[in-house]
């Protein structure tokens, strides 16, 4: 495992060099099989505390890491270090060995040790259903100039420079201020750039020194992206204007991103072997450095302790230095507690529905019909046919027939490959099962078998969340209800009387209701960190979304398709995070003053919670009602975000109180911060749920089981305190309404604030009691979810705040 070591300033660069020095004898033991190989680290310097015999900061940390080394076998080519920071934050990565690093985590200095994670990759329509009209252009649109020379870094698989989302006709010079650089490499030449694609780099040295040299025969090292992610999601978020586009003939019309006049620097970071953090976090520097705007980060993993996630704290520092930081929120749902990215100066992105379908309904030989969804593009199966169905999970469809154990039965139930029984399942629809590899690849397991067609089936756990796909063969996707009838309707077949069927694809319906949906794969929350911060923060568009492709990749994303496609629809958190991203580069550019949080903020009190029914927003997994740890503040709503009203604004030092609200040391404080934190006001003030969010999100823990705790009434109570700032345009009185939780009183005071003049900055408080009632039991360790919402109102605009308030039993 990697590790990355931060310096806390101020740091004696004697007692470094020392330590390092010191390090080299086990280094010298490990390099003798003691405790173990090399590993790279990242050390963490303060600016200033480089020692003058070093005419620049690479050549004192050389010499900090040859202090430290008793091998150089493993350094990468060229010597020791493998990236230096300089912007976002100051240091360094190289090689060390673990005992090295231990030993420098305990010497006066030394902040934090973080393992170097690996991270992986967790639109025709979506400009319309968003409100972001062309022609005529809409208000946001046209007051953001399109979001002209506003910079948007995507940090991804690399970019497809020569697409047409990308191209830079009518386009204005570069902006002066940017300081980036186009990066050349394989099928990547330095002129690849142009006004639109301003910048372009890569960052491999993470990977390679923890994975070996990348195989060149299947992977660039240059900007190019042969995978596809990061064209995708960088025109999501800032393509040009193009027509016509469609996916093998479906979504057809103009595909545009959400700021089309915005500049793009493409960072790839992410390779076959995933998205390592000493490469995300050189290209969070190198963003800071060029002068980008907002940061779209459509990568996520584990969720850890702030001072030891990498993604925090580079995103901390490109905050601080005014960048909008936007990451997805992940791919782990319908669970809860499944969110990633949830530090609270990033916007963290959920997925939602469209108002679009693309139904390929399985049509049953007794006559049912059940939904699905696909994208496949020909050719179809033969009109009128009805094809025998076959489930790979019964023995007949496994490799060796009736012989085949229960772990091939699995095997084949996935359709995994060499699963297979091809004397079963040729010339019929074989119905595989949802999960372990991918669903593209299901489908080209089931085509070499020489099946004609496949219906993917979810399992309990997907529920009813369904995902159109590009598949190789005529294929479709059903929920868990139509997967088990499916299932039963094969199992009660027999030879005289074979379950058979076939798949109608109806192509693109639009005006779908209702709409929008909570995807059901869009990580759910709570905060697994800081539950006292509501996560996600928003929902935007991300399931089947058209945009842009690279010539070069198949639309499957497997080896074995050849097809090629301008523009691909895929789904996922990836794709509704470059969605805000371009979103807070219109709000940057029509409103240039805002922070980062100021516009994190009118995007989540604008949202809305309501769908195009008219009835709250619907979890697509289940039918039921969505909620606050579904869907955060709503969905995206661009128009209203534009003219907010107020704003909850957040400075950086409004972040340090909140981290010594957490109860973190100076020591954890300052690995992020790169702050001395006096944390003894901030205790005093409050809490950590008094951070300036627009969300208020409130945790209790009551009595558990037995009777004396089920035959009391008890009332639980906390108190959140919120500055909102005038950006109304002028004189305002907004009044405060408040829809309480159930079982909770919600009072707010003052309940009416008058503001005289644009930005001015007022204060009240929203007090919050909760009330278990008598009789009332709960399970140790269950937990109860109650939410409502506060909303300031001056007869023009609604600023909501959601309130959640989670009623926890102790364990025991």
């Amino acid at each position: 495992m990697a590790l990355l070591l931060q310096m806390r300033p101020p740091c004696c660069c004697i007692l470094l060099l020392l330590a390092l020095a010191s390090a080299a004898g086990a280094a010298a033991a490990d390099a003798g099989g003691g405790a173990g190989a090399e590993r790279t680290y990242i050390v963490r310097v303060d600016a200033d505390a480089k020692p003058s015999v070093y005419p620049t900061h690479a050549h004192w940390y050389e010499a900090a890491v040859l202090a430290a080394s008793s091998s150089s076998s493993s350094w990468p080519e060229g010597g020791p270090l493998i990236h230096t920071y300089a912007s976002a934050f100051h240091g360094f990565s190289a090689r060390m060995s673990p005992s090295a690093a231990a030993l420098l985590s305990s010497t006066p200095g030394v902040a934090a040790v973080l393992p170097d994670r690996v991270r992986h990759l967790a639109t025709t329509r979506s400009p319309h259903f968003l409100g972001l009209l062309s022609s005529p252009p809409s208000a946001l649109l046209a007051d953001s100039d399109f979001g002209a020379d506003l910079v948007i870094a995507v940090v991804d698989t690399g970019i497809s420079p020569s697409h047409r989302s990308f191209h830079d006709g009518g386009l204005g010079p570069v902006p002066s201020r940017w300081r980036g650089t186009c990066s050349s490499g394989p099928g990547f030449p330095s002129t690849s750039c142009n006004r639109k694609l301003v910048g372009a780099r890569f960052f491999s040295k993470g990977y390679e020194a923890t994975s070996g040299r990348m195989n060149e025969s299947a992977e660039v090292r240059s900007p190019l992206d042969t995978d596809g992610h990061g064209t995708h999601t960088a025109s999501i978020a800032a393509g040009r204007y193009v027509f016509p586009a469609s996916t093998l003939g479906y979504a057809r019309g103009v595909a545009a991103g959400m700021a089309p006049k915005a500049r793009l620097a493409a960072y790839k970071v992410c390779w076959v072997g995933g998205c390592f953090d000493s490469d995300i976090l050189a290209a969070f520097d190198a963003a800071v450095a060029d002068g980008v705007d907002v940061v779209s980060l459509s990568v996520g993993g584990v969720v850890v302790p702030y001072y030891l996630d990498a993604i925090a704290i580079g995103a901390f520092g490109a905050t601080e230095a005014g960048i909008v930081v936007s990451a997805s929120a992940g791919n782990g749902g319908p669970g809860g507690l499944t969110v990633t990215n949830v530090a609270p100066w990033m916007a963290t992105v959920g997925a939602g529905s469209m108002d679009r379908a693309f139904p390929a309904n399985v049509r049953l030989g007794d006559g049912q019909v059940l939904d699905g969804v696909s994208v496949y593009g020909g050719p179809a199966l033969e009109p009128g046919k009805m094809y025998e169905l076959v489930y790979a999970g019964a023995s007949s469809g496994a490799a060796g027939g009736g012989a085949s154990s229960a772990a091939d039965g699995y095997s084949a139930s996935m359709c995994l490959d060499g699963s297979l029984d091809t004397a079963a399942v040729r010339g019929k629809i074989v119905v595989c099962d949802r999960g372990v590899n991918s669903r593209a690849a299901k489908g080209d397991v089931a085509r070499r078998a020489g099946a004609v067609g496949m219906v993917l089936a979810n399992g309990a756990f997907d529920g009813e969340g369904l995902v159109a796909d590009c598949h190789v063969l005529p294929a479709t996707a059903v929920g868990a209800a139509a997967g088990e009838k499916l299932r039963k309707y094969i199992a009660s077949s027999s030879k005289q009387r074979p379950a058979t069927g076939t798949i109608v694809f109806e192509g693109t319906h639009l005006g779908v209701h209702p709409a929008p949906l909570v995807a059901a794969f869009s990580a759910r929350g709570p905060n697994p960190q800081s539950p006292e911060i509501l996560k996600p923060d928003l929902i935007a568009p991300g399931l089947n979304i058209l945009a842009a492709w690279p010539s070069g990749v198949g639309p499957a994303g497997i080896p074995s398709d050849a097809r090629r496609t301008e523009f691909n629809i895929l789904s996922g958190t990836s794709m509704a995070c470059p969605h805000v991203s371009g979103l807070a580069a219109l709000l940057k550019a029509a409103h240039p003053t805002w922070s980062p949080a100021a516009i994190k903020s009118a995007l989540m009190t604008t949202a809305y919670v309501r769908d195009n029914s008219n009835g709250t927003m619907v979890d697509e997994s289940t039918g039921a009602v969505a909620g606050a740890f579904d869907f955060g503040a709503g969905h995206v709503d661009p128009m209203r975000a534009m003219d907010p009203g107020l704003v909850y604004d957040i400075s950086p030092m409004d972040y340090v109180s909140f981290l010594c609200n957490l109860n973190y040391t100076e020591q954890n404080i300052r690995a992020i911060t790169r702050r001395n934190a006096d944390c003894r006001g901030a205790r005093r003030a409050g809490h950590a749920g008094n951070l300036n969010y627009p969300s208020l999100s409130a945790t209790f823990v009551a009595s558990g089981g037995g009777d004396k705790a089920a035959a009391t009434r008890t009332t639980m109570r906390t108190h959140f305190i919120r500055t909102a700032t005038n950006v109304g345009g002028g004189p305002a009185v907004y009044h405060a309404s408040v829809s309480a939780p159930e079982g909770c009183n919600v009072t707010v005071q003052p309940r009416q604030l008058a503001f005289r003049r644009d930005g001015q900055r007022l204060s009240f408080t929203v007090r919050v009691e909760a009330t278990v009632a008598h009789g009332e039991r709960m399970e140790p360790g269950s937990s109860e979810v109650r939410s409502g919402a506060l909303t300031w109102s001056d007869g023009r605009h609604a600023v909501r705040s959601p309130i959640v308030v989670t009623v926890q039993a102790p364990l025991q």
